[in-house]
């Protein structure tokens, strides 16, 4: 009989694994899609009829999804649900709260202030406030997917809790190069900074870390020149940051707290 290993070593058997599980994860999809205003619960009766299934395959996924926290007993939503849409709320939350607090960092510091998410690669930019002053202004498009040596995906990766994160977004890394971001993700949380490492001469970033009430939230930095912004001369634009970070941090967890 062959082993687990020799049969995922199959091309074509690991193909239709692979393609298997992927129609399972549609499936799947397809019915939590049927969950709206108008229906809060699900049976096999309604899944069936309403995909195309037989009534016991639908059984199988209201099951599965059940068991997984989707769905609760009586197949409405489950728990996970409710993890996720807190996680929404909290960003959601912090939509609300950064821009003041962006805008006025940029116009004390003449630099432009970015806000962003920890995305499956990097950091995601998802604010923008950009200096008012000044004939050149540095900036970058919200939707743009950050590089790891960036200053934002440090900051979101360094305080990551799940280990498995970090190992997934540095897996394109080779050896020596996830050696130096480990030693480097280490110096971020010594001095909750970090600057980019980028190979772009005359441009330079820093971020720090925005916390909600169980985890890092996002990441608020400030884009510049190297001459203006730099470990070595910042004229209290780096201090301007900490305060920023740490007052949306303060901020989220006071609306954690509001009943």
């Amino acid at each position: 009989m062959a082993t687990t290993e020799e049969l995922l070593g199959t091309p074509e058997l690991a193909f239709e694994i692979d393609r298997g599980s992927i129609q399972s994860i549609e499936r799947a999809a397809a019915v939590l899609g049927l969950l709206d205003q108008h229906t809060r619960v699900l049976t096999p009766a309604l899944v069936a009829e309403r995909l195309g299934l037989n009534r016991s395959t639908a059984h199988r996924y209201l099951q599965s999804l059940q068991n997984s926290g989707f769905l609760d007993s009586a197949y409405g939503l489950g728990p996970l649900f409710d993890q996720l849409s807190a996680l929404v709320a909290g960003r959601q939350q912090l939509l609300g709260l950064a821009p003041a607090i962006m805008r006025q960092l940029s116009d004390r510091t003449g630099l432009t202030c970015v806000l962003s998410f920890l995305g499956r690669t990097g950091a995601v930019v998802t604010l923008v406030e950009e200096a008012s002053a000044g004939t050149i202004i540095l900036t970058v498009r919200t939707g743009t997917v950050l590089e790891v040596r960036a200053a934002q995906s440090r900051v979101l990766l360094a305080f990551q809790s799940d280990p498995a994160v970090v190992a997934r977004v540095h897996s394109t890394l080779g050896d020596e190069e996830r050696r130096v971001e480990t030693g480097a993700l280490a110096r971020v949380r010594r001095e909750r900074l970090a600057w980019a490492d980028l190979g772009r001469i005359g441009l330079a970033s820093v971020a720090a870390p925005v916390f909600g009430p169980h985890d890092i939230q996002a990441a608020i930095a400030l884009l510049g020149t190297s001459p203006v912004l730099s470990p070595d001369d910042v004229a209290g634009r780096v201090e301007l940051l900490r305060e920023a970070a740490d007052k949306l941090s303060v901020m989220l967890a006071s609306e954690e707290r509001t009943p």
